[in-house]
């Protein structure tokens, strides 16, 4: 989300400042060239790997469009590499998982998926076209497994969408399912539903969607032929807890819930047979009295740590992963040396974490210690207008 006001709810806390431009022509699937792009700063790089950069783009001291960085794999260290154009607010970025297509959501009041192709050739990305989520202000997205659908939350209008994916080209077809939360009702101090985060759980059948604003995370099944989704089951939070992001163990039988407005993590049960979640006790962020508004959680691919990103506090919490991911353990907290962590994400090998900072503009990097978690900062914050995303391929 954005400020901590924001947990409230309403259009401020999404600094809807009025739309901008329109991102191509929606609903529009004809490649449109990246004109006026800087140059990928991984274009003629061999040892740079390509990093992709959020922002909102309506906002004063904003970014232009989507950031083209590239990091070293082996120092970790970023180098800049220009803007893509042409996509408005793409707060948040999702990959496709043969690496070919980016997707950005476009957070404004009319809200839209872009989907932009990534050329093989060293060359600029090309954007694909745009399509209509169907509500307002989507803040998340993510893509099916399979690579076959879309997936994308509208934060504004409580609702989730479902978009197909062309195989070949990975442009976006009109939208397949759309569906609202309109129950249970708010939570305190809530103005309605506020869809968060919309992800596959490890078993590729279920999708849950994290609601802010209701409290609570909705299971559907995806019809993988149709693309629409199905409510099977929901799991609530306590009222007033703000669930914002949740990310699974590896196992696939547990999940961690971060809690935005009462500055919480929560422990899952998931049933894969019927993905049911079943949330735990509320536990300390280790951040001390007060809201640091939790913003992200991430697990190691070898299910040992986990670490949170604390927007208000600005540290990341590291935990220990124990009882086969049942339980999480509190080690420390770490400063992030930006202000207003947004949004964390590990490159592909985990060996570096990558933090976006939204108010400083800025991104840190951390060596992860495989052995401990412990986290290591490298080098000094590389400057980006208002990261609120940072993606590493």
């Amino acid at each position: 989300m954005g400020e901590a006001a924001g947990a409230r709810g309403g259009m401020g806390r999404r600094w809807f400042v009025g739309a901008v431009g329109a991102v191509g022509a929606i609903g529009a699937v004809a490649a449109v060239a990246a004109a006026g792009a800087g140059a990928p700063a991984w274009a003629g790089q061999r040892r740079l790997r390509p990093l992709f950069l959020g922002t909102y783009t309506s906002k004063p001291g904003g970014g232009t469009g989507i950031g083209l960085a590239g990091y070293d794999p082996a120092t970790g260290a970023l180098a800049g590499g220009g803007v893509l154009p042409g996509v408005a607010d793409p707060s948040y970025l999702a990959l496709a998982p043969d690496g070919r297509t980016l997707y950005a959501v476009d957070e404004q009041e009319d809200g839209a998926v872009t989907a932009v192709a990534l050329r093989r050739d060293g060359g600029g990305p090309v954007v694909l076209g745009a399509r209509s989520t169907g509500g307002a202000g989507p803040c998340h997205l993510s893509v099916h497994p399979g690579g076959r659908w879309l997936l994308s939350a509208n934060y504004l209008s409580g609702s989730v969408a479902v978009h197909p994916i062309d195989r070949r080209s990975g442009a976006l077809g009109p939208r397949t399912d759309l569906v609202v939360h309109s129950s249970p009702p708010p939570g305190p101090g809530q103005t309605g539903p506020h869809a968060h985060q919309i992800v596959t759980a490890p078993d590729g059948r279920h999708v849950l969607a994290v609601d802010l604003g209701n409290d609570t995370v909705y299971t559907y099944r995806l019809d993988p032929r149709a693309g629409t989704l199905t409510p099977v089951a929901h799991a609530a939070l306590r009222p007033g807890a703000g669930p914002r992001h949740l990310t699974f163990h590896p196992s696939g039988r547990h999940a961690y819930l971060a809690n935005e407005v009462d500055n919480t993590v929560v422990v899952c049960g998931y049933h894969p047979h019927s993905g049911r979640l079943v949330p735990g006790a509320p536990q300390s962020t280790g951040t001390g009295p007060g809201v640091s508004y939790p913003a992200q959680i991430l697990v190691t691919g070898d299910g040992r740590f986990a670490f949170l990103a604390n927007r208000g506090d600005n540290s990341l919490t590291r935990y220990a992963v124990e009882a086969g991911g049942a339980r999480l353990r509190l080690l420390d907290t770490v400063p992030v040396g930006g202000d207003f962590p947004r949004q964390i994400a590990f490159s592909p090998d985990q060996r570096w974490l990558f933090a976006a900072n939204q108010k400083s503009g800025s991104v840190t990097v951390f060596a992860v210690d495989g052995r401990s978690g412990a986290l290591v900062r490298v080098g000094e914050p590389f400057a980006a207008p208002m990261a609120v995303c940072v993606l590493p391929r």
